[in-house]
């Protein structure tokens, strides 16, 4: 081999193996090795932990109350593209006043609920709903929906082996129904339709709705009966209705009369007690602007008669003093 060729074989060799190089560099950058779910344990109270970039955000709590917020999320990391389909409307000011709740607790009862926030923007990741709809294929949403679910599950396994029982509560905020009507109540999801709302007492107070519901749990636990923790004078709703903050379904409210109504989503769903009779049940909060997300003040004065609820709402259904 003469020189000639001698020195175009190392060139094209040196630049193949610089090609080489760079598209290992890029596929290490794509193919980001993420570490395994739980690697910041143990989760001690009063610390707060994160997720990748932050994006996930898990306060450990001392009650047996979970409070998430899917929707109130800001970020919006270019690593992500926007999702192509689903719901893209932020919740406003839920993350605000979920940890507005939290710090309600901390006043009164020195004690706190674990709490988890999803920081994202819905239009990158919705953590209410299955990964595919949620993340739509991006690796670094579907790690924040991993976080988020696995930070909830774990919550749920410290309270069962402290508590045995507890119960989780999705924030959420809506708005103006599809025909314009603002509706002022708070909407209290158990995972029963609107029309199933409507059925008297006696219609729905047996095993197949109450199966159903993502109270299950609570309502066999509780006194009282199904109809009663669901919509009677001592169910959520009745009890926020009581200082002022009218929920459906609640006594005054037992329907929606067949108005716009959210009964609850995937994560009412999947960490709640309908079916398999989990030990957590839980709740969908749906809570218009007005009145509660607007300002920090607002958001201070529900919180607080949140607590005053919560705290008898636990005696009386899990004979529980928080």
């Amino acid at each position: 081999m003469n020189k000639f060729l001698l020195s175009n074989f190392l060139l094209l060799l040196f630049i193949s193996c610089n090609v080489d190089s760079e598209e290992c560099c890029d596929n290490q950058i794509t193919e980001e090795v993420f570490q395994d779910l739980g690697y910041d344990k143990p989760y001690i109270y009063n610390n707060i932990y994160f997720g990748r970039n932050k994006y996930i955000e898990f306060h450990p709590g001392s009650l047996p109350i979970i409070i998430s917020a899917p929707h109130g999320g800001d970020l919006i990391p270019s690593e992500i593209p926007d999702r192509t389909y689903g719901t893209m409307v932020t919740d406003s000011n839920t993350k605000e006043l979920t940890l507005a709740i939290k710090n309600a607790f901390l006043s009164k009862l020195g004690k706190t609920p674990y709490v988890i926030i999803n920081n994202l923007k819905r239009t990158k990741f919705d953590a209410n709903r299955d990964s595919i709809e949620g993340a739509q294929g991006n690796i670094y949403a579907r790690r924040a929906w991993e976080e988020f679910h696995y930070y909830i599950n774990e919550s749920k396994k410290m309270i069962q082996q402290d508590f045995n029982y507890g119960l989780f509560l999705d924030i959420h905020g809506h708005g103006a129904n599809p025909d314009g009507f603002y509706d002022m109540r708070t909407w209290l999801g158990y995972l029963l339709n609107k029309d199933e709302l409507q059925l008297s007492d006696q219609e729905l107070d047996n095993e197949k709705y109450q199966d159903k519901s993502s109270i299950k749990t609570l309502s066999i636990i509780s006194p009282e009966n199904f109809i009663d923790v669901l919509r009677g004078s001592n169910s959520l709703g009745s009890l926020l209705d009581s200082l002022g903050y009218k929920s459906v379904p609640s006594i005054n409210d037992p329907s929606t009369n067949g108005t716009h109504y959210y009964s609850g989503g995937y994560n009412t769903q999947t960490h709640g007690s309908a079916i398999d009779g989990s030990p957590i049940s839980s709740i969908q909060l749906e809570l218009p602007k007005p009145g509660i997300r607007e300002n920090s003040l607002q958001r201070k004065n529900y919180s607080e008669s949140l607590v005053i609820t919560l705290l008898k709402y636990f005696k009386v259904h899990y004979n529980i003093d928080l």
